[in-house]
């Protein structure tokens, strides 16, 4: 920089001096050509007495007169070049912006659209606006700026609006789709014409990334709602287990002494009954926490539905509904699932049982299955991930289910039906937790008047589905060995003893694992049957481990009126055989027992 400013300063200088000896040089040569001699005594005196005139016989009246001349030559010199350089230097810096400006013109990511204030026609794009818009440059340089807008906002619309920041803006792309965006306005003066400068950036990732933040707050919320029910559910689920077992265990034992012909079965029958309704909703609740899927096995899905759509229970609730047609659509490779057939038939009955209770005389319901790969994951009720996945899909003709009511329909007890009149408000909420406790996603439309369609997809396995055990009652599993009881609730013991004594097994209580730990020091068992929860003293996952201390090969099984927890599966882990739920069922008991005795 400097050296370009010595630079400039000497170009001024040369010029001016320059200037002013071609002004004396002039000024000298025409006094003497005009005042001194004339032309004939240039050509007969020669050239030398030329010059000795020029230079030496300058009129000394005049010398003044030259000197200023010369002065203005000299300053009028300097002016000249000044003015020359610094248009030089203005031109060159026009040129640099103007460069400038078409590359960021031309690079901008946002789209930039030049057009008139007063007409709204379009000067100039960039390059991306004709990536944006669809539209070539020239197409676009013929349009007006308000063909870009949408609808309503295109009416009134000239070039953008006043002010350096518009308001949300919809625009249209060539293929008609609309996208929404954001605008910076200047306006300026080119050529005597007042001009817009229009960028314009393209919200649509935005508006995306902002829907999906917030239907992942929503989640979140829906997911918290839910753990916060589901806690207390668990903690009642618990209880009422433990009340339940008077209930559903002691007609089983009544049943077995009394006739068939006592006026007494029926009753008990009808006892049993509704204690078992009561264990089905206590065990929902335990879905509802989703602390109630305790049995993994391998699945095939179209068995759960087939044996669904075959029992009893289905068939009375289809001759309710005479006027519903079924299409059954069941993939015939269909892939296995880890899981739980008994959530799983209840879920596919509380899916059946609301599309049944959705339709008002004559309707369909199908029900169909699949192998899915996903490429890419779904954003749909939920998101689904990309994966392998075996897809249940009930839909129905019924009345739909408004959009307001969507986000809600999983929560406990929200329901747009007559409470009391069907169900226990519990089924939805059950079939959420009864897909997250296999590890899947629930997808779902509905559109009011024409239907509803859910899709429910568990992660599949490669493995083999199970062989179900064919039902014996419990007259197929009786024993004889020592057995020992462990709870810390009286009536808990009696119970199972009774049971237990039934099926010939030689039965002692204890009411603790301390009190356990005691008894196994002076006699052994067979087999221990361990309440996980007795409070105070140790649970029954350290009076398993400190009975294994006394007897490496003790055996033992898990009950609980809550549900399988951490503790419960590391008693699994190391040894216990089956775990079974309270309220206790004989048969279920019964064989659970024989199982573990029978193991070597």
């Amino acid at each position: 920089m400097t050296r370009r400013k010595g630079l400039d300063t000497l170009i001024i200088i040369g010029a001016a001096t320059g200037f002013g000896i071609l002004f004396w040089i002039a000024d000298s040569y025409f006094e003497y050509l005009f005042f001194h001699q004339n032309l004939s005594f240039l050509l007969l005196e020669g050239p030398e007495t030329f010059l000795e005139s020029l230079v030496l016989k300058v009129p000394p009246h005049s010398l003044f007169v030259r000197c200023s001349f010369l002065f203005a030559a000299l300053l009028g010199g300097i002016l000249v070049a000044i003015f020359f350089h610094t248009k030089v230097r203005s031109d060159e810096a026009l040129r640099i912006s103007e460069e400038r400006y078409r590359s960021i013109f031309a690079t901008a990511k946002d789209a930039i659209v030049i057009c008139s204030q007063e007409t709204g026609a379009i000067i100039d794009v960039n390059r991306s606006a004709t990536e944006l818009y669809g539209w070539s440059r020239d197409e676009m340089r013929k349009m007006q700026y308000r063909q870009l807008l949408e609808g309503n906002e295109a009416a009134a619309a000239t070039c953008g609006d006043s002010g350096s920041e518009v308001p949300l803006q919809f625009h249209r792309k060539k293929n008609g789709e609309t996208f929404p965006t954001e605008l910076s306005v200047s306006t300026s003066l080119l050529n005597d014409q007042h001009i817009r400068t229009v960028v314009i950036r393209d919200l649509s990732e935005r508006s995306r990334a902002e829907q999906v933040k917030q239907q992942l707050e929503a989640q979140l919320h829906q997911a918290q709602k839910m753990e916060a029910l589901g806690t207390l559910a668990g903690g009642v689920a618990h209880d009422l287990n433990n009340i339940l077992s008077a209930l559903v265990s002691y007609p089983d034992l009544l049943l077995l002494d009394l006739p068939d012909d006592s006026p007494l079965k029926k009753p008990l029958m009808t006892i049993r009954k509704s204690g078992q309704k009561a264990a089905d909703i206590v065990q929902d609740l335990l879905t509802l926490a989703r602390r109630g899927v305790t049995i993994t096995q391998t699945v095939n899905l179209n068995t759960v539905i087939s044996e669904y759509l075959q029992s009893l229970e289905f068939k009375n609730i289809q001759a309710a509904y005479p006027k519903i047609v079924f299409d059954l659509q069941l993939q015939d490779d269909l892939l296995p699932l880890v899981g739980s057939p008994v959530h799983l038939s209840k879920t596919v009955m509380n899916l059946v049982l609301n599309a049944m209770e959705a339709i008002a005389g004559p309707g369909k319901i199908s029900i169909s299955t699949g192998n899915i790969h996903l490429d890419a994951p779904i954003v749909g009720f939920e998101p689904v991930r990309e994966g392998d996945y075996v897809r249940l899909r009930i839909a129905d003709t019924g009345v739909g289910i408004p959009a307001a009511d969507l986000p809600r329909i999983f929560e406990p007890f929200y329901s747009k039906k007559v409470m009391g009149k069907s169900g226990t408000g519990l089924g939805m909420a059950v079939i959420w937790g009864t897909v997250k406790d296999h590890n899947g996603s629930i997808d779902l439309e509905s559109v009011p008047g024409r239907g509803t369609r859910f899709d429910l997809y568990f992660p599949v396995s490669r493995g083999t589905p199970d062989r179900r055990e064919e039902d014996d009652g419990a007259a197929a599993y009786m024993g004889s060995e020592t057995i020992l009881v462990v709870d810390d609730m009286e009536d808990q013991r009696d119970i199972i003893e009774h049971m237990l004594t039934r099926q010939g097994y030689r039965v002692t209580t204890a009411d603790s694992g301390e009190a356990a730990l005691e008894h196994l020091k002076r006699q052994p068992a067979d087999l221990l049957i361990l309440d996980m929860i007795m409070d105070p003293g140790i649970d029954g996952l350290r009076t398993f481990q400190l009975a294994r201390q006394i007897n490496p090969r003790q055996k033992a099984i898990i009950s609980s009126g809550f549900s399988e927890t951490d503790r419960v599966r590391e008693a699994l882990r190391l040894g216990a055989g089956a775990y079974i739920k309270k309220p206790y069922v004989l048969k279920e008991l019964a064989r659970a027992v024989r199982q573990e005795l029978d193991k070597t």
